[in-house]
């Protein structure tokens, strides 16, 4: 048998765990004491295991083993000495608090895209937007409290809540929060701090009078749209121009936010009403921000924005298996959600760093071939940045003559 030279001395998936330090996995646990008591499977093993489970698609404990003993000649470069038990993995899942993968989601996070900074006074308008939004996955059973209402038979599934800051930039989740389904989407806002100077775009459910009150002292501009039953005044009608009317402006308003009745609870505060006419959807957006020095025009283009975040969910809920948890208590399903972002964070780093060097793959594709070849020897950047010159090196580990039935 020829000996083929494809080999690049480490599989895809360690290839993605470079991104990975180990001294932060070895930090984070030893802050969090994720590793008390443990003799083998420690928190490094653990998320290289559900790493696996996570980008294989995995629906079950025994197809996450039973797939790790078929490749067990392979797990040294994962940095593992031995495949775990279906047990063990169970009861890391339960065991293990999920705020260790929390706290490397994050740090991974601040170390690929640098993090939250202090202020963005200088940047353009999407360097400086940060997008809100949450998103819910339901689950199999009650575990967690879901939203909504009871069904006929007195029941309902529960869900999981991801609360998601986004960078518009970067196209990834800059903090998350994970709670139940039934949590209200305003409890988590005083949770994201926001730098001086930038602009946070969300939707009306997230509407909490005194957070957007603190984060106009702070210097951040929001957007959202107007809720109905909101309480305001007229202050002042301001005039639109020519081009403002003729693209679908269709007033400019400031206005004192608020109730009167209830200005000791909740504070009267200045800001800005923007109706607007969408004529491709034939509909009327009513927009509210603090901002009064932008153009009506870029406040409406700001909101449209928003939808970006529903793109970022779309993209992990079709490129993930969610429908399907290896635990059935709190702490495994955040783990395994936890895993999930680490998951998609790792992809997006792999197609920001072929974006640099002019080579555009979708995020789809590259999700699906290293699901294919989690554990094949091959240079991922290489065949990504030239498939076809990245084969012309292969060689065949059989003669062609294997190929037949009779050599002749």
């Amino acid at each position: 048998m020829g000996k083929g030279i494809f080999f690049t001395g480490q599989p895809i998936l360690s290839q993605l765990l470079c991104f990975i330090p180990r001294s932060m996995v070895q930090r984070i646990a030893h802050e969090l004491k994720s590793d008390r008591y443990v003799k083998h499977f420690g928190a490094y093993e653990h998320l290289v295991t559900m790493l696996y489970a996570v980008l294989n698609r995995c629906t079950s404990l025994r197809e996450v083993v039973t797939g790790m003993q078929a490749s067990c000649g392979r797990l040294q470069h994962l940095g593992l000495s031995c495949t775990p038990r279906r047990s063990t993995l169970a009861d890391a899942n339960g065991r293990r608090d999920a705020a260790f993968f929390e706290r490397l989601y994050h740090g991974l996070y601040q170390l690929h895209y640098g993090g939250l900074p202090d202020s963005l006074p200088k940047k353009g308008i999407l360097e400086r937007l940060f997008i809100i939004d949450s998103t819910t996955i339901t689950l199999f059973s009650d575990v967690l409290q879901g939203a909504g209402c009871y069904g006929n038979k007195g029941c309902k599934k529960g869900g999981v809540k991801a609360h998601v800051c986004a960078r518009a930039l970067h196209d990834a989740a800059a903090f998350v929060v994970l709670s139940e389904a039934a949590r209200h989407d305003t409890l988590i806002l005083d949770k994201m701090a926001l730098p001086t100077g930038s602009i946070v775009v969300f939707d009306k459910g997230y509407r909490n009078y005194k957070q957007l009150l603190e984060w106009s002292r702070q210097d951040v501009t929001w957007v959202t749209r107007l809720s109905k039953g909101t309480v305001y005044e007229v202050a002042e009608e301001k005039e639109l121009s020519d081009a403002a009317r003729s693209a679908g402006v269709l007033s400019d308003q400031n206005i004192i936010l608020g109730n009167p009745a209830t200005e000791k609870k909740t504070p009267l505060q200045r800001a800005r009403l923007i109706t607007y006419y969408d004529a491709e959807k034939d509909r009327t957006f009513e927009f509210i921000t603090n901002n009064r020095r932008m153009a009506p025009l870029t406040i409406c283009g700001i909101y449209r924005q928003r939808w970006q975040i529903e793109l970022l969910f779309k993209r992990i809920k079709q490129a993930f298996q969610l429908h399907f948890f290896m635990g059935d208590s709190e702490n495994a399903i955040y783990v395994q959600l936890w895993c999930t972002l680490i998951a998609d964070l790792l992809l997006k780093i792999v197609k920001d760093r072929l974006k640099k060097v002019g080579v555009q793959w979708s995020m789809a594709n590259i999700t699906s071939l290293v699901r294919l070849h989690l554990t094949t020897y091959i240079d991922l950047f290489a065949f990504l940045r030239q498939p076809e010159k990245a084969l012309l090196g292969y060689e065949d580990h059989y003669h062609k003559e294997q190929l037949l039935l009779f050599a002749t």
